[in-house]
């Protein structure tokens, strides 16, 4: 029997036990200083207070290949690690005190997640500023926006932008700027009380709670927690399945008592629009949360709860794609279709295009799949281990993930979300395994603590490491803002690589070009003759207005770490620009630079007219 468990009649039932403080009487002894009380209510202010001295010591400007890891000075990890430490000894506690367990994690996730938006100038993540055009766009026309080109599929899953639109109304705020900095904090922060409820349904061991609490944010590496779609869906996605695991607990629990179990039309009503909510906001997670809901119905004691849930997510999933996602569905069906039979390319996608990039970036990329397939192994063991587990649903939540992963490849992206959907469930499981029970030997504790430095570790290299390229100076984005505010109607803004902080700000009435997202043998001509290239995107009868090149640091540092360029190119493409009479330079700066396309023989107007 493990030490998690205990035999009980609700055991027989198949719900998973109750799990005591203690399993077996405790002779009395003097504590190890470890567990004299002195360290919790130490290390947490401690922690804190050398996190906050040791943000003014970050120079950002020294990035290199592994980001923020190589510019964090000695006092942050330090904070880390005594983090780790103090929260090790509320486990060891006889007792766990909750207060002090909740205040270690989000002491975690504080100086995990708030480090970058307290560090940087700018709002960092060119995906994010990309959502914060989407929301800006939205409220001026006030519902879909016209003329959004290949930013239409947001025409088609709204909500969250639609959302975020109408705090601004309310609030009277003028961009979501102001707290889209802070998200990935805020994400973060909203999902413990999902996994206190997800985890509380499973047992009733408080350390395997907030071990499994811990180890979730110890270990989500992946990054989908900036100002996005995902973020919000993937919270709401968490709360679905802890009310669903919620409800299936408290009817085992009346079945195991003989008490008929309580009707809660409230709590179904709460599912409703949750999943409404996810339907309308994101194209990915509403798949999932069927995938996980079928697998979760297969056991016959789970249908009566699962299946009332199931049919409204297929129901409202279908009615959405259906009516007001279907021009993106009918378009892409046959490429959908086609992803499902190259399920071998689908589950690599996200693995491959590694031999040029840097070697830092090559490095933290084998430390992420290091920690991901350790999760994922260490998970499977804890099904194997303990057959408690085995009667929750745990195991099928970790499981629904990977079907998806062999349907799509979801632009390279698709084997980093099965990781994020399993990974509530992968984090308890773990848990399960790292978590020793009350009274234990001193040995393991510390074996399990040791472990789980790794895993934090793990993270750093996965969160930090491409930040060179995802953060933007205050320079960058003043050009970004420039160059769009100064483009009329029909003009087309162009960079090398994607990698800027704004370039879709008024897409309903420019269009944006990547270059490095040209066909090969365009790219390939851009290091020759930058010229050609840029002088053939003047030939689209669509563009009726002019044509801008920007290029930024961050451009330079997305070539050089993930090898989409040689290093280097964005400098050449620059002193090409520098030296044509074709192209009028507006904006000069160490960190960005705006041209304007002015053609053969024209007169360039004087700078000073067009600085910002």
């Amino acid at each position: 029997m493990s030490a998690h468990q205990t035999s009980s009649p609700a055991a027989e039932a198949g719900d998973p036990p109750p799990v005591p403080e203690a399993t077996r009487p405790v002779r009395a002894r003097r504590l190890p200083p470890l567990r004299r009380g002195l360290l919790v209510p130490a290390a947490l202010p401690i922690a804190v207070g050398l996190w906050i001295a040791s943000l003014p010591r970050v120079n950002v400007d020294a990035m290199g290949d592994l980001g923020l890891l190589q510019v964090l000075p000695v006092t942050y990890f330090a904070a880390l690690g005594l983090l780790a430490v103090g929260f090790l000894a509320v486990l060891r506690e006889p007792r766990v005190r909750q207060p002090w367990a909740a205040g270690y994690v989000l002491a975690l996730i504080t100086v995990i997640h708030a480090t970058p938006s307290a560090l940087y100038p700018a709002l960092r993540y060119a995906w994010a500023w990309k959502h914060v055009a989407v929301v800006d766009a939205m409220l001026r026309h006030d519902g879909a926006v016209p003329h959004s080109g290949t930013l239409d599929i947001y025409n088609q899953w709204p909500g969250f932008f639609q959302l975020n639109a109408a705090v601004l109304r309310v609030t009277g705020l003028h961009s979501v700027l102001g707290f889209a900095s802070w998200y990935p904090l805020l994400a973060n922060l909203l999902l413990v009380g999902p996994l206190l409820l997800l985890y509380r349904s499973v047992t009733t061991d408080r350390r395997l709670v907030w071990g499994g609490v811990w180890l979730y944010f110890s270990v989500s590496w992946v990054g989908q927690d900036y100002f996005s779609p995902q973020a919000f869906a993937h919270l709401l996605y968490v709360t679905v399945l802890a009310l669903v695991l919620r409800r299936l607990a408290d009817r085992r629990r009346a079945a195991a008592a003989g008490t008929p179990s309580a009707r809660r039309p409230g709590a179904f009503v709460l599912v409703v629009v949750l999943i409404a909510a996810i339907v309308c906001s994101h194209q990915l997670t509403p798949l999932m949360l069927i995938t996980t809901l079928l697998l979760l119905a297969i056991p016959r004691r789970n249908r009566r709860v699962v299946l009332p849930v199931l049919g409204v997510a297929v129901g409202l999933t279908f009615l959405w794609d259906s009516t007001v996602a279907r021009p993106y569905v009918s378009t892409h069906l046959s490429d959908l279709i086609g992803a499902l039979a190259t399920p071998d390319r689908n589950a690599t996608s996200g693995l491959a295009g590694l031999g040029s990039a840097a070697p830092g970036q090559v490095f933290a990329s084998w430390v992420d799949r290091s920690l991901t397939a350790t999760v994922f192994l260490l998970a499977l063991v804890a099904v194997v281990r303990h057959r408690w587990v085995r009667r929750t649903g745990l195991p099928l939540m970790l499981l629904a993930p990977l079907v998806m992963l062999p349907s799509n490849n979801y632009g390279g992206e698709m084997i980093f979300r099965v990781y994020l959907f399993a990974l509530p469930a992968a984090a308890f499981l773990v848990a399960t395994l790292l978590v020793p029970p009350w009274p234990h030997r001193r040995w393991r504790a510390y074996a399990s603590g040791l472990v789980a430095a790794v895993l934090l570790g793990g993270l750093l290299f996965g969160y930090y490491a491409k930040e060179n390229m995802n953060r933007f100076t205050a320079e960058e984005a003043a050009a970004t803002r420039f160059v769009t505010s100064v483009a009329p109607p029909g003009s087309r803004i162009v960079s090398v690589t994607s990698s800027l902080p704004g370039g879709e700000l008024g897409y309903d009435t420019h269009e944006r070009l990547v270059l490095a997202q040209d066909p090969l043998d365009q790219r390939r001509l851009l290091l020759t003759d930058p010229l050609a290239v840029l002088q053939s995107t003047m030939d689209d009868p669509r563009i009726t207005g002019p044509t801008y090149v920007i290029l930024t640091r961050a451009q330079e540092a997305e070539s050089r770490l993930t090898g989409v360029f040689p290093v280097g190119t964005v400098g050449s493409v620059r002193a090409a620009l520098d030296t044509s009479t074709l192209f009028q330079r507006l904006y000069d700066g160490p960190d960005a630079a705006v041209y304007r396309y002015i053609g053969p023989g024209a007169r360039p107007s004087p700078p000073g007219s067009v600085q910002p």
